[in-house]
């Protein structure tokens, strides 16, 4: 296995008094895909947000064990929030534009992060529009609003705004679960590149996806990792019973 990008030592995570993690260790490596895949209520999405202290927006919430990218602590009283929240960033199911243009979408973050000069915007939206092969689509209309735009182009719109803002790592809870099959294609085209700039890890929306971008797949199970290994070793020879029959469809 390459290097180690984010080690997760014996994660435990609650929502009040309800644990849904339990005790979870696991190392993602460096410019790879990995997929953590399982049925409803197995912790998955808290685990990715677990990832960039996304959980901290909910009340009642907490964290136990450690979590280290590039061996630093994100749980350090030393490390910004928001300069984690940039080294990973974070694609949602739905996606969710901003009530403005596609341009104005995709200079928000850079803006904010100080950067003014409109030749140095007009650069980081061209790169990032087209690490998520949505250039070609939106290049002669980038002053339209982003509300005009596919379902299926407003989620490459999403994933290319968390690449404007240069992350290490990309966290996609279910980016293709309401999009069709020519969409969901160009999104695992895309991800094939970035991988090779980024670290990333998706929770896919079937398994299906999961055996064809995945380098490394995990299988959970009501808060617990019940199996990881290599794509190849989880999809097509589980060791675990669990597994296996989750991925031939007898649960889930």
């Amino acid at each position: 296995m390459t290097d180690t990008k984010i080690k997760i030592e014996n994660l435990s995570f609650f929502y009040g008094k309800k644990q849904a993690i339990n005790d979870f260790s696991l190392d993602i490596p460096k410019n790879r895909i990995m997929s953590v895949f399982g049925p409803a209520k197995s912790g998955i999405t808290t685990l990715l947000r677990s990832l960039n202290r996304l959980y901290e927006l909910i009340p009642d919430t907490r964290a136990e064990g450690r979590i280290l990218i590039d061996n630093e602590d994100i749980h350090a009283p030393s490390v910004s929030l928001t300069q984690l929240r940039r080294r990973v960033g974070m694609v949602f199911d739905v996606p969710t534009p901003l009530p403005m243009s596609i341009f104005d979408n995709m200079a928000y973050g850079p803006r904010l992060s100080g950067i003014k000069r409109r030749s140095e915007l007009e650069g980081i939206v061209e790169q990032s529009l087209k690490m998520a092969a949505l250039w070609e689509d939106v290049c002669d209309r980038l002053d339209t609003p982003a509300a005009s735009l596919s379902g299926g182009q407003q989620q490459r719109l999403c994933m290319a705004r968390v690449l404007a803002l240069k992350p290490e790592v990309i966290l996609l809870d279910r980016p293709c679960s309401g999009l069709d099959p020519i969409s969901t294609a160009k999104i695992e085209e895309s991800l094939q590149e970035l991988k090779k700039q980024f670290t990333i890890v998706i929770a896919p929306h079937n398994i299906q996806q999961g055996g064809r971008i995945s380098d490394r797949a995990v299988f959970m199970l009501s808060g617990n990792l019940i199996e990881e290994g290599t794509a190849e070793e989880i999809f097509a020879n589980p060791t675990d019973k669990r597994t296996a029959d989750y991925i031939t469809g007898r649960f889930g």
